[in-house]
């Protein structure tokens, strides 16, 4: 039963403070002080000072030595149990090791939240050089294959208030920087049918990504190889997406977005 007294609702304030205090931390490379709490959300200080220390309190925010707060610990445990409930993950894991084995490159696994993908799996293959990239973390759309991937796919209207969103911070000189730019890219990726991510997130990493779309033809999730630029080639590029393609069919099928005699809209060209 809702409650629609003045109690009830200063309730759901409280709640949607605390998540955007949550949201701000999420956001930012570097631990914020008070002062920039309550700056940018509009806060009295005193106001932003009790939810901090709630959240801090129950351990979903901590303090730094110099007195500033980043997000804490027991959001990384949540967010391990909520994708080890997450029944696309289970699905998905036969065909994303049957991936790693053809290409003999590391798999992932993202969904895409706000204007940053997180990654929900990743299997590695068997070899000496591998990838720093650990499950829950989560990396920027612009700059990333899984990124793009879900980006060029996604209705317009999502993928503008996407876009509206990014910073667009460099990490390497090939970095997209601008929404142009972006733009462009997203349209090379819906014409082809796969994403790549060539060296503009680390040099000397290159990675190719497929959407996984629903029932609907909306992305949920995307696939994506990623290696050392000298392995996986720019040669090497469709014949990657083919296999990855037939990843993200097997992941559909198993999921009941599409029949066997249906393709991936992604596979227009790929």
């Amino acid at each position: 039963m809702r409650d629609s007294s003045p109690q009830g609702t200063y309730k759901v304030q409280a709640l949607d403070r605390a998540f955007a205090v949550l949201d701000l931390l999420g956001e930012s490379d570097t631990p914020l002080g008070l002062a920039q709490v309550a700056s940018s959300l509009q806060l009295h200080k005193s106001t932003a000072h009790r939810f901090l220390m709630v959240l801090e309190r129950h351990r979903m925010v901590e303090r730094t030595s110099n007195g500033k707060f980043r997000l804490g610990l027991r959001l990384f445990d949540y967010g391990n149990r909520a994708i080890e409930q997450y029944d696309l993950r289970d699905r998905a894991q036969p065909h994303l090791r049957r991936l790693v084995a053809e290409t003999e490159e590391t798999a992932h696994l993202a969904l895409l939240e706000a204007a940053r993908v997180i990654y929900i799996d990743k299997i590695e293959p068997a070899r000496s050089v591998r990838m720093i990239t650990r499950i829950g973390a989560s990396n920027p759309v612009h700059c990333t294959s899984v990124g793009k991937a879900i980006l060029a796919f996604l209705p317009e209207d999502r993928a503008t208030d996407v876009v509206r969103r990014l910073r667009f911070e460099r990490f390497t000189h090939r970095t997209i920087s601008t929404p142009e730019a972006l733009r462009a890219e997203m349209e090379k990726t819906r014409r082809r049918g796969y994403a790549v991510d060539d060296e503009e997130f680390e040099e000397g990493l290159r990675c190719i990504a497929v959407p996984l779309l629903d029932a609907q033809r909306q992305p949920v999730a995307a696939v994506s190889i990623s290696g050392p630029s000298f392995r996986v080639t720019a040669q090497k590029l469709p014949s990657i997406a083919n296999h990855l393609l037939q990843c993200v069919r097997g992941i559909s099928m198993d999921m009941g977005y599409i029949s066997a005699g249906r393709g991936n809209r992604a596979s227009w060209s790929a």
